[in-house]
């Protein structure tokens, strides 16, 4: 679902309607709103070319997992409340 809802963003802030994006994309209105509904799987190349058509891109980057916001999210749930604030 999360193909749909990529495609949703993208589409509702390139200000189009899904037939607009659908005309775009050489396919039907209700193409698009199964897409976006969770209703069909996109494939990952079909997402990136409906965003693309909406005049995004996607980024994708793999980062090495580092838990120094759980450690920090740790060391305030310690703190008094009134302390968390002025955190």
């Amino acid at each position: 679902m999360l193909g749909g809802d990529l495609v949703r963003e993208a589409r509702r802030r390139a200000g189009l309607t899904q037939a607009e994006l659908a005309a775009k994309a050489e396919t039907t209105q209700s193409a698009i709103a199964r897409l976006e509904s969770g209703r069909t799987s996109p494939s990952f190349d079909l997402v990136l070319r409906l965003l693309k058509l909406c005049g995004f891109r996607l980024d994708v980057a793999l980062d090495p997992y580092d838990d120094s916001d759980l450690a920090q999210a740790q060391a305030i749930r310690r703190l008094p409340i009134e302390g968390r604030v002025d955190f």
